[in-house]
């Protein structure tokens, strides 16, 4: 490289770094200029019913028997300190005593009792559920299905900003793009939605005004001007991903973060917490078009003091989780949005009170339960059932590639269609399901 070109590239390292520190679009600039794979597009043969999902996901693996399926007569080595399930507004339909909330519109979403893998291990439930791959040992690591739909809906994105968005972390337990590369990867927002200052990690930033970046940007176009370059792929792709940088950081999008334009009932309503305020961002995304939008809500790996800590948790998801689907039903948007709620598998349904647990429940991949909402999911139904004891699916089981399947059916997106590998070539978007050797289906029994 001429030594003029070097200066430049550079400089523009140097001050894009200062005006950009975890740019978004980082991964992408780190990708090779010509892809090694052409995208597959979505299937045109199957209707788009919903635009956009939101996963609220429970990290670390809820108790399904003091939530979705209540046993209040399997004794109190299962029911701990939950033995009163409410009635809701679907008869019939009972949940956990900590859900009241939720309870009240039980027509809106669906449940299913049912769902099972059989993994009890942290990192294998949780890419299980991401992908739907439960071939076990192989050799291909596949992408999330939030990078999967960003990837075959890519055609209908027009946003500037990411198709796929975390709010405010996605777990870092597998290598969420796959063999999609980087581009793919979710965008993670980071900061505290709570708080008065939410800093989204390379879009807002407080600390750098407006006017800071603009004077950069044009020092960095003083210097383009003086220098003689030649044609470089790697340097015109830098500036292009810098247009994009600064056209999302200085444009109209970037105002999507800002919760204080929501007026302070809304705001309430919500519950004025790290999740609830994530469920908030997560309506005013889908709101823009957003495509996927992954609500992280962590601590549910209990162990110990479990029952303390659902009531902790219990109760902030049920302001949240409820707010977030009432909102979106009346402003139209639940239609065309699906919602999941779950985490990577369920707790054990009889209570580990010996030492050292004293009342804990460990992890269980045999029997769990899921949320299902909005987006061709009709509301108002239980699907698939437990024993009495809730250890046992003894009814419609439902593995994670049935779900993410009728996620992708119901996006536009074939779940027995391909993807292309880089070095593979064309490989089944969902391996398991279209070689499954299990009981269950797609959920055609709730697609509205």
């Amino acid at each position: 490289m001429k030594r003029r070109n070097f200066v430049k590239t550079a400089s523009a390292a140097i001050l894009g770094g200062l005006a950009f520190q975890g740019n978004i679009f980082s991964a992408k600039a780190s990708a090779p200029a010509k892809p090694a794979y052409v995208p597959k597009k979505a299937s045109s043969s199957l209707p788009r019913k919903a635009k956009s999902i939101i996963l609220v996901y429970l990290d670390g693996g809820p108790a399904q028997t003091d939530m979705f399926d209540p046993k209040p007569l399997a004794g109190r080595d299962y029911f701990g300190s939950y033995k009163q399930p409410l009635d809701t507004n679907v008869e019939g339909m009972s949940l956990g005593e900590k859900l009241p909330l939720l309870a009240k519109m039980t027509d809106k979403y669906s449940i299913i009792r049912s769902m099972v893998h059989h993994v009890f291990a942290h990192e294998t439930a949780h890419y299980a559920m991401m992908t739907g791959d439960l071939s076990g040992g192989g050799t291909i690591v596949y992408p999330a299905f939030g990078a999967v739909i960003s990837h075959e809906l890519e055609k209908y994105y027009k946003s500037d900003l990411p198709a796929y968005i975390s709010v405010t972390s996605a777990s870092s337990r597998f290598n969420e793009a796959g063999f999609l590369g980087p581009k793919y990867k979710s965008f993670d927002t980071g900061g505290e939605p709570e708080s008065s200052v939410f800093n989204v990690e390379g879009i807002v930033n407080h600390d750098v005004s407006d006017n800071e970046l603009k004077k950069k940007r044009q020092l960095l176009q003083e210097l383009d001007a003086t220098c003689d370059i030649e044609s470089v792929d790697a340097i015109k792709q830098t500036e292009n991903f810098r247009k994009q940088n600064y056209s999302l950081i200085l444009g109209e999008s970037r105002k999507v973060f800002d919760l204080s334009e929501e007026s302070k009932e809304v705001r309430d309503r919500y519950g004025n917490n790290r999740f609830g305020q994530s469920c908030l961002l997560a309506r005013r995304l889908v709101e823009k078009g957003v495509q996927v939008v992954n609500v992280r809500y962590s601590g549910w790996d209990t162990h110990k003091e479990h029952f303390k800590r659902m009531d902790e948790r219990l109760g902030t998801l049920d302001q949240g989780l409820s707010a977030l689907l009432e909102d979106l039903s009346e402003k139209g948007l639940l239609d065309q949005t699906i919602i999941l709620c779950g985490g990577e598998f369920g707790r054990t349904p009889k209570i580990m009170w010996e030492p050292p647990w004293n009342g804990g429940r460990g992890h269980y991949g045999d029997a769990f339960s899921y949320l299902v909402a909005g987006g061709g999911f009709s509301g108002g139904k239980v699907i698939g059932a437990t024993d009495p004891k809730g250890e046992k699916v003894v009814d419609r089981p439902v593995y994670p590639y049935d779900l993410i399947g009728s996620v992708y059916q119901l996006m536009g997106i074939d779940p027995y269609g391909t993807l292309t590998h880089p070095r593979l070539g064309e490989i089944p978007i969902l391996p398991s399901l279209k070689n499954r050797t299990t009981k269950g289906g797609l959920l055609t029994e709730l697609m509205a």
